[in-house]
């Protein structure tokens, strides 16, 4: 909003001049952002309450995580509403990244919300089958706009491989299929990351603050050129988007640390992971996620293994229990521990997938 109603006006005053520049507007769309979560999360927290959104805590985490029974649930509504206001008023609303990120957080930030309270309500929230319908939905939408109107012509179906500059892989008609995958499978595994105080927030900050340098690079001419790797015209709109995320979720973190306040549920968890799905998209990074989000693919495959290997071994257990944060959780670890220890491994592993932009 800001961008489109003072930028016109920079002929005549010049000190509107700076909202021209993604660097000036991302930088108060993360404090925007930051500060209506500050404002907004008391008086929401007091409304979960009052109308009994409260978690129900799985059957096998009741013993361990008894004193949280009782905590409000559906605080990713507050990050949601920041996230929104905050682009509203920063980022340039004439920019097709920008709408289409704002479309995907509407519409997976509908089925997050019905299934919280579902949940609650009828203790059975929305089967997984509607959740990954909903998300095979927006997946299939974005594969069919991106390739009826790509980010770069001549680069429809492909997306940019690791450590190599300037080969990318040629995914032809299953380029969809793959959207739909990386939307699905980042979504589901932030989902699955959301079970300690603290932990999913932490690791989306550290997500989207680095989708927030990917996508000022990938929207520079210059700094693409100098770094060899492929330029999108428009995306480094998507750094304002990205550090509003990064906001949202620190100031959500205010309120969702050991002991927490709320819990973002599958609003948060399932929106935000489908958001930096996304953005990861859109500037063609796909595979930059296993680095960037390399927490989030560690406790997903967890589950899987899990799963897998208690039906090869009929009845046994590669984990004491999965997602991985529970297997700590069982050797006695500490919840802050665990958490502080898992930030650390998302910041080493976001510093090496940067690095991969230069040693390609």
């Amino acid at each position: 909003m800001f961008y489109l109603l003072l930028t016109p006006l920079k002929e005549h005053f010049s000190a509107l001049n700076v909202f021209r520049y993604i660097t000036f507007r991302a930088s108060y769309a993360a404090v925007t952002s930051l500060i209506i979560c500050f404002i907004l999360g008391p008086p929401l927290i007091r409304w979960l309450n009052k109308i009994g959104l409260k978690d129900n805590l799985r059957p096998y985490l009741e013993e361990a995580h008894k004193q949280k029974k009782g905590t409000p649930t559906m605080g990713g509504i507050i990050m949601l509403i920041s996230i929104t206001v905050s682009i509203l008023l920063w980022a340039d609303l004439s920019n097709r990244y920008i709408l289409i990120l704002l479309f995907s957080l509407f519409w997976l930030g509908t089925i997050g919300i019905i299934d919280d309270i579902l949940k609650v309500r009828k203790r059975v929230g929305l089967s997984a089958k509607t959740k990954l319908l909903g998300q095979f939905v927006l997946g299939l939408v974005l594969g069919v706009l991106l390739t009826l109107k790509p980010q770069v012509i001549g680069y429809e179906n492909m997306t940019s491989l690791l450590f190599l500059k300037n080969i990318f892989l040629n995914l032809g008609v299953f380029y969809t299929p793959f959207i739909i995958f990386v939307i699905v499978g980042s979504s589901n595994a932030v989902n699955l990351t959301d079970g300690l105080d603290g932990l999913a927030t932490g690791l989306i900050v550290i997500t989207a603050v680095s989708y927030g340098i990917l996508t000022y690079i990938t929207g520079n001419v210059n700094i693409s050129e100098y770094l060899n790797i492929l330029f999108v015209q428009g995306s480094g709109e998507l750094t304002i988007f990205c550090v509003s995320v990064a906001g949202a979720a620190l100031g959500f973190l205010w309120f969702n640390s050991h002991p927490a306040q709320v819990f973002m549920g599958d609003t948060g968890s399932l929106t935000l992971g489908g958001i930096l799905a996304v953005t990861a998209i859109l500037i063609k990074q796909e595979i930059l996620l296993i680095l960037l989000g390399g927490v989030f693919l560690i406790e997903a495959l967890s589950v899987i293994l899990q799963v897998i290997y208690f039906k090869l071994t009929k009845g046994k257990r590669l984990f004491k229990m999965a997602p991985i944060h529970h297997h700590f959780e069982k050797i006695k670890w500490s919840e802050n521990k665990i958490v502080v220890r898992f930030w650390i491994i998302a910041i080493l592993l976001a510093l090496v997938g940067l690095s991969t932009l230069k040693i390609r």
